[in-house]
């Protein structure tokens, strides 16, 4: 997990074992400060966390569990969970995967963010997504912009799109971080599986198993 405010190290953070144990602990239910229905502010409601209609979202749109999943394009672990994350939504068939760009990791994270936001207004966010979440190297400025290119956006608009659209972009991000710190998140990726957070990576095992028992919680309320 990267840490918020260490973009240059690592924290030990939680083993993968261990975010699992804190889930069936009772890692905690959104219903738990600070909840859903507690309303800490406006940005904090169960509409914009599960269903902001300005975030982009995968998988089963009319899906039974949402996993929300707040990442930094430049983020290794991110990275490394995203084709799990990717093949459990799939596997599923079931689970709708909301994607909240938390770039914590400096600049060149929030130009990344942000023009991939900007490619929602071709209808390509999910190819910017794959594209910059794909690679193993550290993202810069040309390096964001050339996988964008190779990823068949019209680039032209994309830099229109970016500027005409900055205001609503940056109040997304600022939603997301908002909701983020609320929620005590530390560092990407972090993620809501049900109405449980689940601060970490999982293995996609162990993703499964957290699905599972958001599921039996669902029928249990």
């Amino acid at each position: 997990m990267k840490r918020l405010n260490n973009p240059a190290g690592t924290s030990p953070g939680h083993t993968r074992r261990q975010a699992l144990g804190l889930f069936s602990a009772g890692a905690t239910l959104l219903t738990s400060p600070p909840a859903f229905a507690q309303r800490v502010d406006d940005v904090l409601t169960e509409a914009l966390v599960l269903r902001d209609p300005d975030v982009p979202a995968t998988g089963n749109l009319d899906g039974d569990i949402n996993i929300v999943e707040w990442f930094d394009y430049n983020c290794p672990y991110c990275r490394k969970v995203a084709p799990e994350i990717r093949q459990v939504v799939q596997d599923d068939g079931k689970v709708r995967l909301v994607l909240k760009d938390w770039p914590i990791l400096g600049e060149v994270s929030k130009f990344a963010a942000r023009m991939a936001l900007a490619a929602k207004y071709q209808d390509k966010y999910m190819p910017a997504h794959e594209a910059l979440i794909g690679v193993s190297s550290k993202l810069t400025e040309p390096r964001v912009r050339e996988l964008l290119d190779g990823a068949g956006l019209d680039m032209d608009r994309l830099n229109r799109d970016a500027a005409a659209n900055a205001s609503a972009i940056d109040k997304i991000l600022a939603r997301n971080h908002t909701q983020a710190v609320a929620f005590g998140f530390k560092g990407t990726p972090s993620f809501i599986v049900g109405k449980f957070r689940v601060p970490g990576i999982l293995t996609m095992a162990e993703f499964e198993t957290v699905i599972a028992d958001a599921r039996k919680a669902k029928k249990a309320n």
